[in-house]
Parts: C-alpha cells; structure tokens; sequence
C-alpha cells in the first residue's frame, strides 16, 4: 500500500463555540490547527485542509483548501469526499481523516489504522477509546478511507445520508483501538469549556 494522503477537517459551522474557526483558536499558543497538523503531517504523504468559505485565511499554513462538494454543511463525510477526490486527482490509494478540534490524537494514528485495516481485511479503519461501561466511542472523523469508495461516497451523500457510521458499516470496516489514560487522546473543543479544558491538558502535557 502506498502512503496515505492526509485531510484535516475543519468544515463545521461551530456553532458551539459562537461560530467562526475553531482551529485558529489558541491552546498554549498554539493555534489548534497547527498542533493538527504537527501531529498528522509526519505520519502522511501529503496534507489538505477541508474548510467552506473564504479560503485565504488559511493562507498561512501552506495548504491546499478543499470546500465540501455537497451543499449545505452535510457534515464530516462531505469533507471525507473532498480529501478522497483531492487525493484521487494526486494518484493516492488512501486517504486517512483527522479533525482541526481535536489537538492530542496519537502520533501512530496512520500506521494503526493501517495495520487494523490490514489485519481485519476491511476497507475502512476508523478509530476507538474505550469507555468506563466496557464498551468502545469510534471517532469517525479519525479514519483510513479508500479513495475507490468515494463515488459510492458521493451517491449516498446526495441520497441525504449523513451519518458516519451508517455509511462505513455498509462497506466493512475495522477498529484501530487507542487507550484512554491519562486522557482521551480524541477530546475535541466543542464548547469554550472544553478550550479551557484544553489549554490545562496542554499546560500538563509532557514535551
């Protein structure tokens, strides 16, 4: 398998957070979408923004800004579908999806979802914590996704589908699992609790 090309999602209308850009928030000084693509452009062979709007106030981070191609915020699969057609018009196989709230996810993503991918035989890898009642969260906005699905990606996207996981069980689909301790590595900024939330974790987190 080639190396998988990266997408970082930052489509939403954060309507949590008052609006406006989640990733140009700063935990540590650090904006939310630098520390992203800290973590996720090593672990790929090339890295995409998907934002709606103006896209030139992401200029300073050098990336190529993909809109969502299906109208009307349908949320994070229509930027799955941008990165997968970006990815296709690059020659890439895979296409693994990370999202701009989410500052602490592991430095091994890739090479795990690869690996459970591989292992389970399935086309789709997406990952998981566990949770306190023995069960497992999946993060869908952190997955493996094969560049061929994305015409089957795009018909069920018109068809009015929109949640993540309805659409990857469809085509099989394997779980990298991440632990939970000292922190969830997946916690996202929602809210502007959790920013302060974040900026603790940051505060605390070992170089």
């Amino acid at each position: 398998m080639r190396e998988p090309l990266g997408v970082i999602l930052a489509g939403g209308k954060a309507t949590r957070m008052g609006g406006g850009d989640k990733g140009l928030l700063e935990i540590g000084g650090v904006s939310l979408l630098e520390r992203v693509i800290g973590r996720i452009g090593p672990q790929v062979g090339g890295l995409a923004l998907n934002a709606n709007g103006d896209p030139g106030r992401f200029a300073a981070f050098g990336l190529p800004v993909l809109a969502d191609g299906i109208a009307g915020y349908p949320g994070p699969l229509a930027g799955v579908l941008a990165g997968l057609d970006w990815a296709a018009a690059q020659g890439a196989d895979h296409l693994v999806s990370v999202a701009a709230d989410t500052p602490f996810f592991p430095e091994d993503l890739v090479p795990r979802l690869l690996l459970a991918a591989e292992t389970a035989g399935k086309p789709i890898a997406l990952a998981a914590t566990p949770r306190p009642d023995g069960g497992e969260w999946r993060h869908p906005t952190f997955g493996l996704w094969p560049v061929a699905l994305r015409h089957d990606l795009r018909e069920a996207l018109e068809g009015g589908l929109r949640k993540v996981v309805h659409w990857t069980d469809r085509h099989g689909t394997a779980t990298a699992r991440f632990p939970a301790q000292p922190y969830d590595p997946f916690f996202n900024v929602n809210t502007p609790e959790d920013l302060e939330t974040a900026r603790a974790m940051a505060a605390g987190e070992v170089a």
